[in-house]
């Protein structure tokens, strides 16, 4: 059973592992290691904990003619309810500009303060 933990609590090779998951978008086992300058075995229990706790997952890939594990960064919780408005969702999502002053804008400011 896996248990998700709050990020304030890795350690600090979690805490670096995880970010370079993030930055890199995803990155093979076994240039890991080497991009955090650990050895491959505290490497593995890295990934292990960053796994286990959900922050990341891993994948068998082929790199280099090698076995290894892709590791990718988990897609975090996101709060869609903040784009709503009642059952109109926000005008801003898809549209490059929005005029405040269009109906649409103002249908979905109204639900706001009809919510509350």
């Amino acid at each position: 059973m896996s248990t998700t933990v709050s990020e304030e609590t890795l350690s600090e090779d979690e805490r670096r592992g995880l970010e370079l998951v993030r930055e890199t978008g995803g990155i093979h086992q076994s240039d890991f290691w080497k991009e955090l300058d650990v050895s491959s075995r505290t490497g593995s229990r890295i990934v292990e904990s960053l796994v286990e706790q959900e922050l990341i997952e891993r994948d068998e890939a082929v790199y280099d003619g090698h076995n290894t594990y892709l590791l990718t960064p988990r897609p975090r919780d996101l709060e869609f309810s903040l784009l709503m408005a009642g059952d109109m969702l926000s005008p801003f999502i898809g549209s490059e500009e929005i005029d405040p002053q269009s109906d649409t804008f103002s249908q979905w400011v109204m639900q706001l303060a009809y919510e509350e």
